[in-house]
């Protein structure tokens, strides 16, 4: 139908606009630095798409099957049940999510401010005061209407595509002019240091930066429109787009940069296009600035979903799983994860998270596909609208293995304080959560911030739709 069509193009811009961000701007140098060569970084962002393509094919599956918003956190809440969910949800909320918004905020606001101090880095508190006003923006326009937030996301995909678009077009004019001799395959497999298997572990950890954002539809099954068919359709058309961008923006940053200067770029993009685009290199910082504007919109709109999932699942306060009463729109989780994404920004640089946030990721998705195995093995008869090839969940889960084994043994401090703070949900959970004899006072007094967090925001509990969990259902009735 028309209106299927149409929420088909909002999805796909909402998900594009969610992978491509400020990591194509970031990454590369790490993925480069790690990877040893040009040959082999762009085998690993080629190679990184493909992984993530067999991911997706699998969380389309888990995402007809059980089909809830929340994304991982709530395949494996429903699968694996409270304890392991609340990790996901533990590390999401307290590390993933604020982190992550408070880089792309800053990174936001240093490509704004730079132009005015050409000489020098922007000032600490100017750099912080900018972020802080584009988190209260978006989270006021988020906490409006769910159309403007996927709109202001359809403007800043187009206008991310097309920086992107400039940058491969002119990389390629100078490819046919000749200047290429840094992906000539005698040059591009010359290796600055002998590979090995956890240096490139930690390449495919930097390209996952680039990259996350790929199961974000999933964050909103609730809110797409016939997600039997839209959902995959999003997710085939989208991911090997992205991967093509990526590949070929990579290409053409090497058509114009040495291997040395791109290692040596703080902001690749913007050293790409002084050498490129001369008296239009401004078009350079206001792209970035483009994308890390449109990751933030995508980045709030779907953590605020995750706090309502946990919220309704009672693993967060019931208060975050309520919505404005005329608007939809789940007020009290956007406050929530604005004001911990401005906490972290007043606390200083967030870029040495970078590694935490990635290996998590990687933790939650194989978790994730590992629970849509079991959920093969134990529930065969559960009713699946899409059903992948075993072998599709089995070789991400191999690579999955590979990958985290291999970046623990290269980075043990940086991926070992990862997977520290997702486990010191353990006690949070059994107190808070599974704990049911708490003195009467602190029930009173939650009672009691429920009803004024109600009044302030003007929210209610959404009526539940028996038609959203009935896949679900009808097979328990069948096992």
């Amino acid at each position: 139908s028309e209106a299927s069509v149409n929420n088909l193009n909002l999805n796909l811009c909402f998900f594009e606009g969610n992978i491509i961000g400020s990591g194509i701007f970031i990454s590369p140098k790490g993925v480069l630095e790690h990877a040893g060569s040009v040959g082999l970084s762009l085998i690993v962002w080629v190679c990184g798409g493909g992984i993530c393509t067999l991911g997706s094919m699998c969380y389309a599956e888990l995402g007809v099957t059980i089909p809830k918003s929340g994304g991982d956190y709530s395949y494996v809440t429903e699968i694996f049940g409270g304890l392991v969910g609340f990790l996901l949800l533990w590390s999401a909320v307290l590390i993933m999510y604020p982190t992550t918004l408070a880089v792309i905020a800053l990174t936001f606001s240093n490509y704004v401010l730079q132009p005015a101090f050409q000489d020098c880095l922007p000032p600490y508190i100017a750099t912080r005061l900018l972020a802080t006003i584009c988190i209260l923006f978006l989270t006021w326009v988020n906490c409006s209407s769910v159309r403007w937030a996927t709109r202001i996301q359809d403007v800043f995909t187009v206008g991310k595509l097309l920086a992107l678009a400039l940058i491969i077009v002119v990389g390629l004019i100078q490819i046919c002019r000749g200047h290429y001799d840094a992906l000539r395959p005698s040059a591009a497999f010359e290796f600055r240091q002998d590979p090995s298997v956890g240096q490139i572990a930690l390449a495919f950890l930097q390209a996952s930066f680039a990259y996350s954002g790929w199961n974000f539809l999933n964050y909103v099954t609730e809110e797409v429109v016939e997600p039997r068919k839209n959902l995959p359709r999003a997710i085939y058309i989208s991911i090997p787009l992205v991967t093509l961008v990526y590949t070929m923006t990579n290409i053409a940053y090497f058509s114009s940069m040495t291997p040395e200067e791109l290692l040596a770029s703080n902001a690749v993009a913007v050293t790409f296009g002084e050498k490129l685009l001369g008296m239009f290199s401004w078009v350079m910082p206001i792209s970035v600035a483009l994308s890390t504007f449109g990751g933030i919109n995508g980045y709030l709109f779907t953590s605020s979903r995750l706090c309502f999932s946990g919220a309704r699942e009672g693993h967060l306060p019931y208060l975050l799983a309520m919505i404005h009463l005329k608007n939809c729109t789940p007020i009290p989780a956007l406050l929530v994860c604005c004001t911990a994404t401005i906490v972290i920004l007043c606390i200083g640089e967030m870029h040495n998270l970078i590694n935490y946030v990635s290996f998590i990721n990687y933790l939650s998705y194989g978790v994730t596909i590992a629970g849509l195995l079991y959920l093969r093995k134990k529930r065969p008869n559960l009713a699946r609208p899409i059903k992948v090839n075993m072998l599709i969940p089995i070789t991400y889960m191999i690579f999955w293995a590979v990958l985290l084994c291999f970046s623990l043994y290269s980075e043990p401090v940086v991926c070992g304080l990862g997977m520290v703070i997702m486990l010191t949900g353990v006690p949070v959970y059994f107190v808070g959560v599974r704990c049911k004899d708490k003195p009467k006072w602190i029930y009173r007094l939650v009672e009691r911030l429920t009803y004024m967090g109600q009044k302030v925001c003007y929210v209610v509990f959404p009526q539940e739709d028996p038609s959203e969990t009935e896949p679900l259902t009808a097979s328990k009735a069948i096992d």
